[in-house]
Parts: structure tokens; sequence; C-alpha cells
């Protein structure tokens, strides 16, 4: 008997010393960012609008997030939470898997088949790889993380072609409005409207893209002793009046993937990423900071970018309402025909602030996880040429990125304000569905 007992130890003990049950390498929070960072990248190649390319990244990190969720009982599947959002059925068939490489590789999936340039995502896919294998992932284990990735991947692309956006391609092409005081194309391209449909497709959380109507802003007028005009000559003085610390937090900030610059002979396009990446790349810097792990990574980077999204559909359905005159059109027309703002505006109407929207919902998130007082150094831009900036919290960033369009001159300053407001509102409301739905807050409980 002692004998028998003698060789099932031995037996044991040889099992547990095999690859097979050995506890497999862990994946670094920041494999996520670099996911984000490689999408950025097409969207930079493929010029890509800040509204659309929210829309790429919330459904990436989905697909990744829905991975966890099905295998860490501390997150939920947003199945309930989000809008129409289905059962998303795992692939039981499957077996020997990493879960954390199938959720990087399911961002990957549901990225090449969404961005228009995203087959290029495969190099990168290919590093990634190499990598694992030097972590002791054998060719089996990545062989079936990745038929899980696109399990998960299918039905999350089947949800996203639910949500209207192919639809926006039947609309009657957008027609600016030619009355005094409403928004007309910029120089040097004079694009078309970004987006002025965003607002019809499906949200992640709101109930209607005009849940959070903000106030009317201040009427257009040409009169010098009128509000408006007031705003228009602070927008011109700043201008003609900037420090260079200014002019340093507005090119920070600019994010303008729609920049031409002049070269004396033809107008050659800026590189530049859009506002949302740059505020998932603050996502993952806080969270490689904070050591959050890579599951809980996941969790913050979906939720952030979830409300970009739905950010960007609230803000875009006032831009296209109140449809208001920017900056550089109405003081070259009523106080300088020679002022240039510092920054080039971008193509859409002027009222709400974007940036200020996504931003402070971004802010409002990130401070939901990261605590009020969250130290960081924002050195998202340095790959652009610019320096790193460094915050003392999420909101300071917030409130900073709202008063660079001012600086820059391509916003008035109650689009700023009211930008925050809105921003404010979608982020409660975003973390009040997400994390209470989840039985995790309440709103009261902030």
């Amino acid at each position: 008997m002692k004998r028998i007992l003698y060789y099932i130890v031995i037996l044991l003990s040889a099992y547990a010393c095999t690859p097979e049950a050995d506890k497999l390498p862990e994946l670094e929070e920041n494999t996520i960012n670099e996911v984000i960072q490689e999408m950025t990248k097409v969207m930079v190649h493929d010029v890509t609008n800040p509204p659309l390319a929210s829309r790429f990244f919330s459904y990436a990190c989905l697909s990744g997030y829905e991975v966890i969720a099905q295998h860490d009982s501390a997150y939920q599947s947003m199945y309930g939470v989000l809008q129409e959002f289905p059962k998303i059925k795992r692939p039981d068939t499957i077996t020997n898997y990493s879960y954390q490489l199938a959720a990087v590789l399911a961002m990957m999936e549901t990225a090449k088949k969404m961005q228009p340039s995203g087959n290029t995502l495969a190099e990168y896919e290919k590093k990634l790889i190499a990598d694992c294998h030097k972590k002791g992932f054998s060719d089996e284990i990545i062989e079936s993380s990745r038929q899980y990735a696109q399990a998960i991947s299918k039905q999350v692309i089947a949800y996203a072609k639910t949500d209207k956006y192919n639809k926006i391609s039947n609309f009657s092409r957008y027609t600016p409005l030619t009355q005094e005081g409403s928004w007309y194309p910029t120089p040097p391209g004079f694009f078309a409207p970004v987006e002025p449909y965003f607002n019809t497709i499906r949200s992640f959380t709101l109930n209607s893209a005009d849940q959070f109507k903000p106030i009317v802003p201040v009427v257009f007028s040409s009169d010098k002793q009128s509000d408006f005009y007031k705003l228009m000559l602070a927008c011109y003085k700043e201008g003609i009046n900037l420090s260079e610390e200014h002019r340093k937090i507005a090119a920070f900030w600019d994010c303008n993937p729609f920049a031409l610059q002049d070269n004396g002979h033809m107008l050659v396009g800026m590189k530049k990423i859009s506002p949302g990446a740059h505020w998932l790349g603050i996502t993952g810097i806080a969270c490689k900071q904070a050591n959050v792990g890579f599951e809980k990574a996941m969790k913050i980077h979906t939720v952030v970018a979830i409300g970009l999204m739905d950010g960007f559909i609230s803000c875009w359905d006032e831009k296209f309402r109140s449809n208001r005159i920017r900056p550089e059109t109405a003081i070259r027309k009523y106080i300088d025909p020679s002022w240039k703002p510092l920054l080039q505006t971008p193509p859409f109407p002027e009222y709400l602030s974007g940036h200020s929207t996504i931003s402070t919902t971004s802010a409002v998130i990130l401070t939901h996880y990261f605590g009020e007082n969250f130290q960081y150094t924002d050195t998202v831009e340095e790959q652009y040429g610019l320096d790193a900036r460094t915050f003392a919290s999420f909101q300071e960033a917030a409130i900073e990125a709202g008063l660079s369009r001012f600086y820059g001159g391509i916003h008035f300053m109650d689009a700023i304000d009211q930008g925050r407001e809105q921003g404010m509102k979608v982020g409660k409301w975003v973390l009040e569905k997400v994390e209470k739905k989840q039985g995790k807050l309440t709103l009261s409980e902030k």
C-alpha cells in the first residue's frame, strides 16, 4: 500500500511540472494600451474623424472585455447594461487557451474588421505572438486563444452592425446653411461637415441623443453691444495676445486629424490623433501607474471608450441643432479680416466644444476608478513632437483641454463651459448605467 501511494505521489509531482499544468504567463495591463496605440496609427493613416474613432475603440474594447467577463467573476458582461447588447456566447468547445491573450486578440480581430486599413494591424499581431512565445505560450495555446477571440469578436461585430451607422450613407448630403450666424466650411480645406448624422446611431447608455440637451447658445449678433459680440471680441483678443504657455497648451490638445499645412506649393495633411485616442492614452498611463492588473485595465479602457462614444453622440446632436458659426468665420467678417486662429478650425459647427465634452466625460470616469487627486504625467503627444505635461488630477487635465480650444481660437467660451457641463452629465450617466447595473455604484455613493 505504501509503495502504491509512493508512486501516486511521484506521478502527481511529475504532472504538476508539465507545461500544461503550469500556470500560464500573465499579460501586463500595458498590452491593452499597445493595441489602442496600434489602432490609433491606423486611424491617423485613414484620417478617421473623432466620433468614428470612438466607435472603433468602443467595439474593440468591448470584445476584449467580454472575454474577461467570461473568466473572472469580478467582471460581469455588458448584457443588460448597454442598449440592445446581446448575450455573448462562450465557445466552450475551445480549450487550452489563455483568456488574457484571447481578450487582446479579440480587440484586434474587431479592429481589423471595422477599421478601413485594419489589415495593417497584422504586423503588430506578429510581434505580439512572438513576445507570447518568449513568455512561454505554446503554439497550441496561441492558436486556441485566437479561435476564442474570433468567436467573441464575431458576435460583437454583429452587434456593431446593428447600431445604424451603416445607414448614414443613405441620408441626403448635408448642405451648410447660408443664414447669418450659421456654420460654414472654413479654410484652408473647406471640408464638408464631419458626421452630421452621428446622433442617429445607437448609443451605448443614453436614452436618446438629446437626453442631456444643453442650454441654447448665446444668440448670434453683429451688434457690438451684444453678448455674442463680446464672445467674439474675447476670442479675438486672446488670439492676438497669446502667451507662450497658452500656445503650448493649445498645441498639446489640438488632436485635429483634418489639419492641413500650406508649404507654398500645395496643402499637406498633418498626421494627428483624435481626442478620444488621447484620453485612452491617458487611461493606459493611469492603469500602468496604478498597477491595476490586466483585467481591471480592460474594464477601465472599455468604460472610457463607452463614455467617448456616448459623449460624441450627445455633443454632435447639439452641434447640428444649434449649427453655430466658428470664431474664424465670425471674427474675420465682423472684427478683423486678417485674423487667423492659432489652431486650424475643424470641419463641424462650433457649439458645443467636442473636446470639452469628451474630456470631461473621460475625467469623470477615470476619477471614479483612480480618485480625485491622481497625479500623472501625460506623455501621449511626445511621439508627435510635443513635450509631456503633468496634471494633479484628471479634471485639471479636462479643464485645460477645454481651454485649449479658446487659446487656439476655434471655440467661444460658452461652448467650452457648456461642453464641460455636458461631459459631466454623460460621464456620471455612463457610470450609473455600467456600475449600478452591475451592483457596484449609485451616484449618491460617489
